[in-house]
């Protein structure tokens, strides 16, 4: 099984979460996210603006807003 990056760089992070539909609707000490669904229920997302993101941070943000370890790792790759 893949790990989760220990310290991700956060445009990275950003650039994944937007693959995955995500968009940014505000930034200061922490950066709020939301994606909107087709059944027009919407996810939100917040994490902290720091430069990396912690591999626990990651796998936090990914179990609140229903993403796959799996789902995750394959968008980060892509980047």
């Amino acid at each position: 099984m893949t790990k989760f990056p220990v310290d991700a760089p956060k445009p990275k992070v950003i650039k994944t979460l937007e693959i995955l539909g995500f968009r940014i609707v505000r930034e200061k000490e922490h950066i709020s996210m939301v994606r909107d669904n087709r059944d027009g229920t919407k996810i939100p997302l917040t994490m902290p603006n720091k430069p990396k993101i912690k591999a626990s941070t990651l796998r936090t943000i990914c179990t609140q807003s229903g993403i796959s370890r799996e789902e995750f790792l394959e968008a980060y790759g892509k980047i």
